[in-house]
């Protein structure tokens, strides 16, 4: 840990308190949005895939922009503060419009935030440590996943689980977001990445348009993977109580805490198309396990995916550092593709659960996976 910059460092703790929050809101809000607001499996599809979509034009945007201006830190503090302040207002909400906008604004804070994010980060690893790097970051992220989540569980588990007591925890959430929005702006020193003069022409170059095409399969992948709001209502389908919910997510956070840096690690070591071979098996016996219906095989399913995230998210992330030229572009295209690819299968999710029910649905989410899975076994024993 000693070769991770002070920089990434309180990054990292910005991470930290800004997924706290946002797993103060996870397990709750498919609940809230289904059972106390009545609205339909297919509604919260619609509010998933919106959510995830809207962040597509400006996550290529902020990175173009970070690559073309030399502009940094500035979009990931506005992006910081978006979704610092658009959390807490979930708690006025009455209906899945609303709730969609609120999403969709605390997504677009991702979007700005993310490339040039990733871009620091990428900046200030050391050389062939870009995994170990990555891998710290996205530990002390996921660990501030698992302490929202504990947060939850004991709110739920002391108070209750009414629409007061949900709509409090929304409102509850300002404090986390403004602690990490404080960190950045103080704590967290801007890179010294220069704009390309104004007379030059911008364009991916061949080793950019590598990468890209190297992670369609990612992204297509996503298509069939469960979002986490479906993983919590299938939760709930199987008997698990809603205050007992949160601690799937603790358990999926905890895994990816634990492994997150040993994965870097393994990535510098062996390499990104083993540990993302890894990860694809993991997604898909992850969704396997959802399709057993049973409460055990879905305690099982949440490790397995907390698998599965952190190493696809770790090893794309550090092959896009090792690889790209212009990294902030590139990032951008990155989490587009991870965006649109993953609100087209979560709308596929929401229309297929309320109109053909949940076993179609599982069964689609496996079949995919198993098949892409496999695929890219033997496509990487061909190379």
């Amino acid at each position: 840990m000693k070769s991770i910059n002070k920089n990434v460092v309180m990054l990292g703790w910005v991470s930290f308190f800004t997924d706290m929050a946002s797993a103060m809101i996870s397990p709750i809000l498919p609940i809230f949005v289904v059972l106390i607001l009545h609205e339909g499996m297919d509604k919260l599809g619609i509010i998933v895939a919106i959510s995830t979509f809207v962040s597509y034009a400006l996550r290529l945007f902020s990175g173009y922009i970070s690559d073309r201006y030399g502009i940094v830190k500035p979009l990931v503090v506005g992006g910081y503060a978006l979704s610092a302040l658009s959390k807490p207002l979930i708690g006025l909400t009455h209906g899945y419009q609303s709730i969609a906008g609120l999403q969709a604004l605390e997504r677009l804070g991702k979007g700005l935030r993310s490339a040039p994010k990733d871009m620091m980060i990428s900046l200030y690893s050391k050389e062939n440590a870009s995994g170990k790097t990555f891998g710290f970051h996205k530990m002390m992220d996921i660990a501030g996943e698992l302490s929202g989540a504990l947060i939850l569980f004991g709110l739920l588990w002391f108070f209750g689980q009414n629409e007061t007591v949900i709509r409090n925890i929304f409102y509850a959430t300002i404090l986390p977001g403004v602690v990490g929005l404080i960190i950045l702006i103080f704590f967290v020193q801007d890179t010294s990445r220069q704009k390309m003069e104004s007379t030059q022409s911008f364009s991916l170059t061949p080793n950019d348009k590598k990468t890209i095409t190297s992670l369609f399969f990612y992204f297509v992948f996503l298509l069939f993977a469960f979002s986490t709001a479906f993983f919590t209502v299938q939760a709930k389908s199987v008997g698990i109580a809603t205050t007992v919910i949160p601690l799937l997510f603790v358990l999926s956070a905890g895994v990816q805490t634990v492994s997150s840096y040993f994965f870097g690690i393994l990535i510098d070591k062996f390499g990104v198309k083993q540990i993302l071979a890894f990860a694809y098996v993991c997604g898909a016996v992850s969704q396997g396990f959802l399709y057993l219906q049973s409460p055990v095989y879905t305690w099982i399913a949440y490790i397995f995916f907390g698998l599965f995230t952190v190493a696809s998210l770790n090893a794309n992330r550090a092959y896009i550092s090792q690889k790209a030229d212009n990294k902030g572009s590139v990032y951008g295209i990155f989490y587009a593709g991870v965006a649109l690819f993953g609100a087209l299968g979560a709308y596929i999710s929401g229309l297929l659960w309320e109109y053909f029910g949940m076993h179609i649905t599982l069964q689609f989410s496996f079949w995919g996976t198993l098949s892409l899975s496999v695929l890219f076994v033997f496509l990487k024993k061909l190379s």
